[in-house]
Order: structure tokens, then C-alpha cells, then sequence
């Protein structure tokens, strides 16, 4: 989401390196700066636990979180002289093994050979969505938090590669392009993803009515690091159905992911969409994601509305393992589903915010949603319970950058 309110992200994250940096100085400089964002979320259930996916802990009922949004981070950029310059930013906010310690988040050089054209390599953020390089920087973001039903589908932040970057205007229209490829590494609830052999694209249209609009696709090659799969696709391959276990089998698998979006900002109007659908050859379901958002400027309050749905198309595994033959076939069969309805990733959202610019480079957000999931959803720890009611959650957040 591309607001006017997000055009202060370059205060907490030195956004300025994605694009060129007209400086006519070969002296060195440098700039540090930093975000953070206090927050505490509650729901009305305890069946399940609200959390942003890859956390190891979630907000219920009796249970209310301080560990969902909360989250530090800064950032450091040196600019040698008119063609090189280095970024590095730590972020520390709660990961899948339920650590708060900083981690690199960013850690690249660039170079900037043409006013129009940069080439950076290390580490850098993935640009899978709209809002991708402030997705943690609250105050850059109209929203409490990016929905998930969009932003949930894809664990990883950051990718270890290179990159390509060319920009040129186009009448009143600003076109940006994006080429890269490396890997990426995440962690879910205590187990390791990777994609690897990562390819992608993303472009953008910025227009001087307001209007953006964007596309970006990455693929490669994803492993999920699961002992306990792995021990079942075993056993399912020494058994005449070996095909389930190949299908379940999440070692170098094609994976993708995909999206579309534009946003709008002009005036008090403020507004954004994203359509997404990611695709594997493995027992992460093929899913698609979709938000649209709407605000209006009050002054410093911005109330808004967002609507949004995240939808399982295929679970990638036929099970077609019988029962009624034998005790160890029913068992097999029902392992083999509790895995598969363990990544069921049907819910909708409608969730209601506002958010307060009550003082310099600080706001206060307030956000309630209403989830419907069917299944567990992108909810975690949930029982035999959960998935058939909708879910209240009640979210407060304090961004600031500095």
C-alpha cells in the first residue's frame, strides 16, 4: 500500500536505496535510522491463537499478546561516494522459534552506475508484495498490520542474492522495474523453509494522479525441513501408495507465488487492493489472497475498512489410501489427513481501524477484525473446536519512527 502517510518510511528504513541517489558529493556519508511498534492483541477464543504466520505464539481469549506486533528495528546506510553505498538493518520482533534476537534483515552494497539503473547484492528484502520493504515498519502503513489473508501466505521477508533495478519516467508516470534471483530462509513454528534457485520480478507504475499499480512473480525451489513428514513420506513409499508420499514430500519442490495490486492516494482518499495466489508441487496447498482496503483523512485520524479473503484451491495430495482393510491402513489414512487439513488456509476478514498521528513520527492504531475461518485457518495451536465460529480480535498499537 502506497500512501502518502508511507512516504515517510525512508525516516525509519533509508527507502531512498531502491532508488537513485542524486548526491553530488564524493564524500562519505551516513544515516541512521530506526522504527518500532508496541502493540497488544486479544480475541474472543480460545481454540485457537491469532498470530502473524511463522510466530511460535499467539493471542486468545484469556491470553492476551504483547509478542504479535511488537517489534524494534534500525538501520544503518553509508554512502561512500556518487556509485557505492552499503545498507545493513537489524530487526528484532518475535521469529518461529519464539526469539526476540536482532536478526539481519538487510545487509547489501550498491551500486548506482546510472541515475537510472542500480545493481545491489547481499542481503535484501523480497519484494513479493505492495508494502514489502516496510511491512514491519508500522508507521509507514495506513493498517495496524498488512492483512493476512494476503501477506500470511508467504513466511519469508528477505532473500540472499542480487538484483537489478531500472527506473525511467514515462510522461507523468514513474516506471520501475525489478529483476533478482538467490534464496531465502524461514522459520515456522520451530521448522526450517527454504527456497531455493529463486527467480522473480516486480514492477511498478507510479502516476503523478495517485494511482499505483504493481506486479511481481518469484518461483524456485522450496524445502520444508520437517523430521516427522519426512518419516511419514517414508513409510508411505514403501507401501503401494507411494504416490501420496511423493505429493506430501516437500523437498525441492516448485513453488511460486504471484500478485497483482494498485493503490490510490490522493486527497483524503486513500486506498489499496492486492490479488495473489501462490502455487507448489507439495503438501503447501495452492492458495489465493485477496484485500481491499479503504480510508479517509479526518486531520491526523484516518478511519478505514478492509475486506479480504485467503482461499485453499488445491491441497496438492490425493489420498487415496483405503479403509476398512486393516487397523494400520486406517491409521495411515488418518495421519495422512490430519496433515492435510493441518495446512487448510480457508478464512475471510473483515476488519475495521483507525489510525491517530497524535504526535511527530508516532502513531496510535486501534483495529478490530472479524474472522471467519474454515479450518484451522492462519490461526495457531488450535483443537478440534476451532474453525467453526468467527473470530473477534481486538488489536492496539502504538508505530513510531525515529
Amino acid at each position: 500500500m502506497v500512501l502518502k502517510i508511507s512516504r515517510l518510511a525512508p525516516l525509519a528504513l533509508a527507502v531512498a536505496v531502491l532508488s537513485a541517489q542524486a548526491q553530488g558529493s564524493n564524500e562519505p556519508s551516513f544515516n541512521f535510522s530506526g522504527f518500532a511498534t508496541v502493540g497488544v492483541v486479544s480475541t474472543d477464543n480460545n481454540d485457537g491463537a491469532y498470530a502473524i504466520t511463522g510466530e511460535l505464539h499467539g493471542a486468545t481469549k484469556h491470553k492476551a499478546s504483547g509478542e504479535v506486533d511488537s517489534k524494534i528495528g534500525v538501520q544503518g546506510t553509508v554512502k561512500l561516494n556518487k556509485m557505492f553505498s552499503g545498507t545493513v538493518q537489524l530487526l528484532s520482533k518475535q521469529d518461529g522459534d519464539g526469539s526476540y534476537m536482532p536478526n539481519v534483515e538487510w545487509a547489501f552494497v550498491k551500486a548506482q552506475l546510472m541515475p537510472s539503473l542500480s545493481i545491489r547484492v547481499g542481503r535484501m528484502g523480497a519484494p513479493l508484495f505492495a508494502v514489502s520493504d516496510f511491512r514491519d515498519v508500522g508507521y509507514a502503513n495506513l493498517w495496524l498490520r498488512p492483512p493476512q489473508d494476503v501477506y500470511g501466505q508467504v513466511p519469508i521477508s528477505n532473500f540472499d542474492g542480487a538484483d537489478v533495478i531500472y527506473q525511467m519516467p514515462v510522461g507523468s508516470t514513474t516506471l520501475t522495474a525489478q529483476v533478482y534471483g538467490g534464496r531465502s530462509k524461514a522459520v515456522v513454528q520451530h521448522t526450517d523453509i527454504e527456497l531455493k534457485s529463486e527467480v522473480g520480478f516486480n514492477l511498478t507504475a507510479e502516476m503523478d494522479n495517485g494511482l499505483t499499480l504493481r506486479a511481481g512473480r518469484i518461483q524456485g525451489k522450496l524445502t520444508v525441513d520437517s523430521a516427522t513428514l519426512a518419516n511419514l513420506v517414508g513409510i508411505l513409499r514403501t507401501t503401494p501408495f507411494a504416490s501420496v508420499g511423493n505429493e506430501l514430500d516437500p523437498t525441492n519442490k516448485k513453488a511460486s507465488f504471484t500478485g497483482v495490486g494498485a493503490s490510490y492516494d490522493q486527497g483524503n482518499v486513500v486506498g489499496s487492493f492486492e490479488y495473489t495466489w501462490r502455487r507448489t508441487d507439495s503438501y503447501v496447498p495452492d492458495t489465493t489472497g485477496w484485500f481491499a482496503t479503504l480510508g479517509y483523512r479526518f486531520g491526523k485520524v484516518t478511519p478505514y475498512l478492509t475486506v479480504s479473503e485467503l482461499k485453499q484451491d488445491s491441497s496438492n495430495v490425493t489420498n487415496n489410501i483405503p479403509t476398512g482393510v486393516s487397523p494400520t491402513l486406517n491409521t495411515l489414512k488418518a495421519t495422512v489427513d490430519g496433515v492435510v487439513y493441518g495446512q487448510s488456509r480457508n478464512q475471510k476478514t473483515v476488519a475495521v481501524g483507525a489510525r491517530w498521528d497524535f504526535y511527530r513520527s508516532m502513531a496510535l492504531k486501534a483495529q478490530y477484525e472479524n474472522v471467519k475461518p474454515n479450518g484451522p485457518g492462519l490461526f495457531i495451536n488450535t483443537n478440534g473446536n476451532f474453525g467453526q465460529t468467527k473470530v473477534n480480535v481486538y488489536s492496539l498499537s502504538v508505530d513510531m519512527v525515529f
